[in-house]
C-alpha cells in the first residue's frame, strides 16, 4: 500500500476554462495529492480565475508541469486511467469501470510508482485515440438526458473516491511479483507491435483500426512485465522479419482470399467414370 497519495498524477488534457485548473489544485490539496500536469493548455493558470480556485492549492497551481502531449505527460507511470463517458462500440466492458471498480487497480500501481488519472478538454472530453493510450477508463454514472459533468467535479468524484479506498485500505504485501512495465515501455511495444501486424497484413482495410484497439486493450489490461514486453517485442520481430524476408501478397490481390476460389478449392473431386 502506497505510504500516500502524492504519486498519484492528475493530468489535464487541453483544458479550455482557468477557473477549472485553479479548482483541480485545490481538490488535489484538500485530498492529499500534489501533481498536476496540463498537455497543451488552453486556459491561462495565472489569470485571476484561476489562482481565486484555487484557494489552498495555489503552490500546486504554480508548480503544475504542463507538457506537450499525453504520452510524454505520462511516460514514467505504472498505470494510466482515462476518464469519459464512453462505454460503447471500442470501448469494452472489463477496460472501462466505475470509479469504485477502477480505483483498486490505481492504488496497486501507486505501490510501484507513478501512476495517473486522465481528464479530457471541458467541451467535447478525450478522444478515442487518447483513451486508447491508457490502460484503462473511469466511467462516472449519470442519468441519460444529462450526462456531462464540469471538468472539477469529475475531478472531485474520483479523487474522493481515491482517498476513501486509501484510508480504509490495510496494508497487504505482494511477494514475487513482477510489476508491470512502465507507459513509455508498453508504448513502444503497441508501435512494434503495429508495425508488425500491418507488414503481415492481419490489419489492411477499414477495420484495421478497430482490430488493433481490441489487441492493445487485451494487452494494456493484461498489465505486462518488463519481461513480457520482450516477449512481444521478439513476437513483433520475427513477424517483421517473415514479411521482409518472404513478402505477404496483399488479401485482396490472393485468389486464396476470395470467396468464390476458396470455395472452389475445396470442392469434392468428380466421381470416377466406372461410378456413373
Amino acid at each position: 500500500m502506497p505510504e500516500n497519495l502524492s504519486e498519484c498524477r492528475i493530468v489535464l488534457v487541453r483544458p479550455q476554462f482557468p477557473g477549472n485548473l485553479g479548482a483541480a489544485a485545490r481538490l488535489l490539496r484538500n485530498f492529499g495529492l500534489r501533481q498536476l500536469v496540463l498537455v497543451d493548455p488552453v486556459a491561462d493558470r495565472w489569470s485571476m480565475d484561476a489562482v481565486m480556485m484555487a484557494m489552498g492549492g495555489r503552490d500546486l497551481l504554480q508548480n503544475a508541469v504542463e507538457s506537450k502531449t499525453l504520452a510524454e505527460a505520462v511516460a514514467d507511470c505504472h498505470l494510466v486511467l482515462a476518464t469519459s463517458g464512453e462505454t460503447g462500440g471500442l470501448i469494452r466492458k472489463g477496460f472501462w469501470g466505475t470509479p469504485e471498480e477502477k480505483i483498486p487497480q490505481l492504488l496497486d500501481a501507486l505501490d510501484r510508482g507513478p501512476a495517473a488519472i486522465v481528464f479530457g478538454p471541458e467541451p467535447s472530453g478525450l478522444t478515442l485515440a487518447e483513451i486508447a493510450a491508457c490502460h484503462g477508463s473511469i466511467y462516472i454514472p449519470t442519468e441519460a438526458d444529462c450526462p456531462s459533468l464540469n471538468l472539477a467535479q469529475a475531478i472531485a468524484i474520483c479523487v474522493y473516491e481515491l482517498r476513501r479506498q486509501f484510508l480504509a485500505r490495510s496494508s497487504r504485501p505482494v511477494q514475487g511479483v513482477d510489476p508491470p512495465a512502465p507507459y513509455r515501455e508498453t508504448e513502444e511495444l503497441f508501435r512494434h507491435l503495429h508495425e508488425a501486424l500491418v507488414a503481415i497484413r492481419f490489419l489492411w482495410d477499414f477495420r484495421a483500426e478497430g482490430i488493433f484497439h481490441v489487441i492493445r486493450s487485451v494487452l494494456a489490461r493484461a498489465q505486462l512485465t518488463r519481461k513480457e514486453v520482450q516477449v512481444f517485442h521478439g513476437l513483433a520481430k520475427q513477424l517483421l522479419f517473415v514479411a521482409r524476408e518472404y513478402g505477404v501478397p496483399h488479401p485482396e490481390s490472393d485468389k486464396t482470399w476470395r470467396g468464390s476460389n476458396r470455395r472452389s478449392r475445396h470442392k469434392p473431386n468428380p466421381p470416377p467414370d466406372s461410378a456413373l
